[in-house]
């Protein structure tokens, strides 16, 4: 069985909380990520929340990054979601480089597992 594609989920902890609270930021780090990941960025949606927390979002030929914060928690959660010829764990790196968590985590999930014919 071949995999049509690779979701990464990141898990960030003890990030700053004034990085957790700038979508401006929090937009580059995923554009970071994303140069990093060989992806084509196509566009961008990014949210400030009241009182605190910002989402990014980046859409991407092959598929997706994004990020959610709780800055209360020093927390954010990050997907990478790809496909084709790209490098998603560098994206990965890339992105723990730009946040400086004081510890991550990364689940590897295999999307569209589509059986060869024969």
């Amino acid at each position: 069985m071949t995999a049509v594609a690779q979701h990464l989920l990141i898990e960030l902890y003890g990030v700053d909380d004034a990085l957790l609270n700038d979508p401006v930021r929090l937009e580059a780090a995923l554009r970071e990520a994303a140069h990093a990941a060989r992806c084509e960025v196509l566009g961008a949606a990014r949210h400030r929340f009241t009182p605190q927390g910002a989402s990014a979002v980046l859409l991407v030929a092959e598929s997706h990054l994004s990020i959610h914060t709780w800055p209360e928690h020093g927390y954010a959660a990050a997907d990478i979601f790809t496909c084709g010829r790209t490098l998603p764990e560098a994206g990965v790196a890339a992105l723990v480089r730009a946040l400086g968590p004081v510890r991550h985590e990364v689940r590897a999930i295999d999307r569209g597992a589509i059986t060869s014919p024969g």
